[in-house]
């Protein structure tokens, strides 16, 4: 192990107990003496030295318990996603991951398949009556565990990969407190945005009364009852108006010249408030006065954040307006700026790249005058082309400029998308890895794995070579700026709790932080993000010119942010 805080090792046994030890930190190993039993795993956490690092099965599995006893820890080792890391930089991605599935390899014996995913409900996320998986044994858990040092030990970077797995260790600890603590979340507004919107639902269910209304429109505009909420009626209907559309996509619809394509667009919109926001979600999803979706660090392939349900990630501006701070308390929301091509900064070294990307302004105007005339707009069209792959048209003549005024970083791309077309692997800044060409499915091309959050969009299947190598390309450094991510908040929980605030952080994604505060708190806690940032930056990436900055709101609504 790298690091010289107390490690102890906890464990279930079959009979509803738990059993904890003490480890030698130089080894890993188990201190001199046998195990001891606890009846609750809250009793084991109050037996060990404060800052001790839990080594466990798994942080989802043991961690609400102990927030619901009182109980919070400020470091683990997450067994299973080690494992799921590990894993995949030894190119077996997709193997199971499970402790048990660990302990089986290590001894050669069957490997159970891993458990199946919960449903993605409120009831589902805290249920008792979910299969559970064989407890591990204490000895058991402790041997995967020096496995595990021993296969960091073997990687290419093995003080970065052992970076990769504390902290996102430590993101399942923060995913779970912010599921306890919950989003401020005000039912009587929401109920009245929706009605303000949608309309007053009508008895014995149904849509509500705007929805129906823009319904009959569509309806009168091309003479015959439309289910506009059906797809396949809509492309129906155009057709029969003699117009071929691929899909009922907005940006295919809007340019037409139909009576139908205003009413159409305008259902569209509020049907999506309707079905993900709606009054079944509201009474699903909101309890107490507090929305607390599941967070699942590492869900997406490069490392980014999901949720189990709930559409957290994807609120609607409209919407955020019932999300409210309590009296007395503020929302501190952060915006990392320009993240990735920061991040692309960093992990390419180029000189040119990281002085500009260390300059106290916005990053696309300062390369804007790197050989782009000034042009905002051109310089942000350029870098994203380079991170995402656009190299035709004007991306193309884009993507020359920049590689004249960054090479090097231009260079780090490119090598990544070359590697992804050979069917090579490709890894984050700490070691996250790609995982390899897969066959075609029934919802994409052969090549690529299904992951749109993650940069790639589906083409025709003669581009499966293309499309991987732009899969990877941005994988390098949307997976990197996830690494990044891990540790700023690694960085604010600590600094957080150190300075003893009662301030709770309350949701994240890609590059957006919210942490719920009293008011007198609020300065101090957008402080604490701006040198989390920091920290986090020299913590990944070493001693760069690199800045990392934010846009911090401090607002008792989260729609007055932005």
């Amino acid at each position: 192990m790298s690091d010289r805080t107390p490690h102890w090792a906890l464990a279930e046994a079959a009979d509803g107990l738990w059993h904890a030890r003490p480890l030698t930190p130089a080894s890993s190993t188990p201190a001199p003496g046998g195990p001891l039993t606890f009846r609750d795993p809250a009793d084991a956490i109050r037996s060990a030295p404060a800052a001790t690092r839990w080594v466990w099965r798994s942080t989802a599995a043991v961690y609400p318990r102990l927030l619901a006893s009182g109980i919070r820890v400020e470091r683990c080792h997450d067994i299973e996603d080690a494992e799921l890391l590990l894993l995949a930089h030894e190119g077996r991605f997709g193997e199971p991951r499970s402790a048990a599935a660990a302990w089986a390899r290590l001894t050669g014996a069957p490997v159970p398949p891993d458990p199946p995913q919960r449903s993605a409900t409120p009831a589902a996320q805290d249920s008792l009556f979910d299969p559970q998986p064989t407890p591990l044994p204490l000895d058991a858990l402790v041997a995967v565990y020096e496995d595990q040092a021993r296969r960091h030990a073997a990687t290419a970077h093995p003080d970065r990969m052992r970076l990769l797995t504390a902290s996102e260790s430590a993101a399942f600890l923060i995913a779970a407190e912010m599921h306890r603590a919950g989003l401020p979340w005000r039912a009587d507004v929401h109920r009245a945005l929706l009605t303000e919107l949608l309309g007053e639902r009508y008895a014995g269910g149904g849509e509500p009364r705007r929805l129906a209304e823009l319904a009959d429109e569509i309806s009168a505009a091309f003479g015959r009852r439309v289910r506009p909420e059906l797809p396949a009626d809509v492309v129906k209907a155009f057709a029969e108006a003699g117009i071929r559309l691929g899909s009922t996509r907005r940006w295919e619809i809007q340019e037409l010249d139909h009576p139908a394509v205003e009413p159409l667009l305008a259902y569209k919109k509020l049907y999506r408030i309707y079905t993900a926001h709606g009054w079944g979600w509201l009474q699903d999803w909101v309890r107490d006065g507090r929305f607390r979706p599941e967070f699942v660090p590492g869900g997406t392939l490069t490392g980014r954040w999901v949720t189990n349900g709930g559409g957290a990630l994807q609120i609607p501006k409209v919407i955020r307006r019932a999300v409210v701070a309590d009296p007395g308390w503020r929302l501190v929301v952060a915006d990392a700026d320009q993240m990735e091509p920061r991040v692309l900064a960093a992990i390419s070294r180029d000189p040119a790249f990281m002085e500009v990307a260390g300059r106290p302004e916005d990053l696309y105007t300062a390369i804007s005058r790197q050989g782009f005339s000034g042009d905002r707009d051109m310089a942000k069209l350029a870098v994203l082309g380079a991170v995402y792959g656009q190299t035709s048209g004007d991306g193309l003549k884009n993507l020359a400029a920049l590689r004249r005024r960054f090479p090097q970083a231009v260079a780090y791309v490119d090598d990544a998308a070359k590697a992804g077309e050979e069917g090579r692997l490709v890894r984050t800044w700490l070691g996250r890895t790609s995982p390899p060409p897969v066959g075609a499915d029934e919802d994409g091309e052969a090549g690529i794995p299904q992951d749109r959050e993650d940069g790639w969009t589906p083409s025709h299947a003669s581009a499966n070579t293309r499309a991987r190598g732009r899969f990877t390309r941005n994988f390098v450094v949307q997976g990197s700026a996830a690494d990044w991510a891990l540790l700023l908040l690694a960085a604010l929980r600590q600094a957080i709790a150190g300075a003893g605030m009662r301030a709770e952080l309350v949701f994240f994604q890609h590059d957006e932080v919210i942490v719920h505060c009293p008011a007198e708190e609020a300065a101090a806690v957008a402080e604490a993000i701006r040198a989390a940032g920091d920290r986090a930056g020299r913590i990944a990436f070493g001693d760069t010119p690199v800045r990392f900055p934010f846009t911090t709101a401090i607002v008792e609504c989260y729609a007055d942010a932005k």
